[in-house]
């Protein structure tokens, strides 16, 4: 069969190697992919925001699957489009991306339905939000509503710190519109996993778990960015924390969307805070997590092309996921600035000293080619990922893998994964 995965990151690499893997697959394309990619898919030069576009090749070349990693895109309907076509697609369709591409609605949905959720207010207006926070608690956190690469979160610490805040999400615009709309949330203390699923419109498969770095900076400090790392599986994602996550969360949010007449199929990435009272949703993604993603797959046994067809038929009930007895670290190389101001062109050197070796992985995001060499391309570059028996080895390994890479204003965190020190 011929597959388009739709994307240009680390998430899509990742992807695409794990759907290379398939015996299904006899031709891979990837639009419009990045240095990385080329050398396991046909880069094709198609922005993920031309939908027609993609929409004319996936006829053109007869693509059976098209899968589409990015939030935009799900956000803005491509899924609706290709299946207009009668196109086979997988991800959620414009009514049910809204899970991630709405705050507002999300919340909305996890209160209707008594989904263990933070407590939360929505404003349109700067000054209702503003005297409003006359009233809570802090910390607190200002969300922009829409979607904001990741980054439309400030945890603000006093009042006036929350002011300024409303000011720059809703007024200033830094997430542009996006923050057209605010959500302030009660403040929530505790452990933060994520976990990623696998829906049918009607049931709910969990994968491994997995722990994200956000902040920018070593300590969790810094502003927040896409991700600088990630670890799986979670030590604190105990099967307790798991069966109440089934019972309490995953299901009743696919019960939830179905009964609201929107049917989630895709995937599921629920962000969880593991607090005194118990797990609670911090937020829902409507596909795969960067950099959560070049974890959990590479630990995953399972044929993802024949997960992504049971999804799309309906059928996955008669999937059965298995992961390895093992554990992955991720390490996001950055460029120095990243995620505000940074330089690109610089070429990157080592890529080769992955090649051959089975417990590492090196997952392109912000690189392309320029003369026939591999240069920077983006704010994170690169995600070295390597495996090991438990996470503490997959950590030292990951970490002497970020010393093969080298180009100019390098730039990572240096303690992803050291929580796991501590259990």
């Amino acid at each position: 069969m011929k597959v388009l995965v739709i994307g240009s990151g680390g998430r899509e690499h990742a992807i695409v190697r794990k759907i290379a893997m398939s015996p299904k697959v006899d031709r891979l394309y990837c639009a419009p992919g990045n240095a990385g990619i080329t050398e396991l898919a046909e880069c094709v030069d198609i922005a993920v925001s031309n939908y027609i576009g993609l929409a004319d090749f996936a006829e053109r070349e007869g693509i059976d699957l098209t899968v589409v990693g990015p939030d935009d895109p799900l956000v803005g309907g491509i899924v609706d489009v290709f299946e207009e076509r009668g196109l086979r697609v997988f991800g959620p369709r414009r009514n049910a991306a809204i899970i991630e591409g709405s705050k507002s609605f999300s919340k909305d949905l996890m209160k209707k339905y008594h989904i263990p959720s933070a407590g939360y207010e929505t404003f349109t207006s700067s000054e209702k939000a503003i005297e409003y926070l006359k009233t809570t608690g802090f910390p607190t956190v200002l969300k922009a509503d829409g979607l904001a690469l990741g980054k439309g979160v400030l945890i603000c610490n006093d009042y006036e710190e929350a002011v300024c805040g409303v000011h720059q999400i809703m007024e200033e615009k830094q997430f542009g519109s996006a923050g057209d709309k605010l959500v302030i949330e009660e403040f929530m203390t505790g452990r933060e996993v994520s976990v990623l699923a696998f829906c049918d419109g009607t049931r709910v498969l969990p994968m491994t778990s997995a722990q994200d770095h956000k902040r920018a900076k070593d300590g969790d400090c810094g502003l927040n960015t896409g991700g600088m790392g990630t670890f799986s599986p979670s030590p604190f994602y105990t099967a307790e924390v798991d069966e109440f996550c089934r019972k309490n969360i995953y299901r009743p949010t696919m019960d939830a969307m179905k009964a609201e007449g929107r049917d989630f199929v895709g995937i599921l990435f629920v962000g969880l805070m593991l607090t005194k009272e118990g797990p609670k949703v911090l937020e829902y993604n409507a596909r795969f997590g960067d950099p959560e993603t070049q974890v959990v797959l590479p630990r995953m046994k399972n044929d993802i092309i024949e997960v992504f067809e049971a999804c799309i038929d309906g059928k996955l009930d008669s999937i059965a996921l298995d992961f390895e007895d093992n554990a992955a670290v991720c390490v996001v190389l950055a460029a120095e600035g990243y995620p505000e101001h940074y330089e690109k062109g610089y070429p990157i050197s080592g890529l080769e000293h992955f090649q051959g070796k089975e417990d590492f992985f090196v997952f392109h995001a912000g690189t392309k080619l320029a003369g026939g060499n591999v240069v920077t391309n983006g704010g994170r570059i690169l995600g070295i990922t390597a495996t090991g028996k438990d996470l503490k080895e997959a950590r030292r390994k990951a970490y002497e893998a970020t010393g093969w890479i080298s180009f100019d204003n390098k730039y990572m965190r240096n303690d992803i994964g050291k929580a796991i020190e501590e259990v």
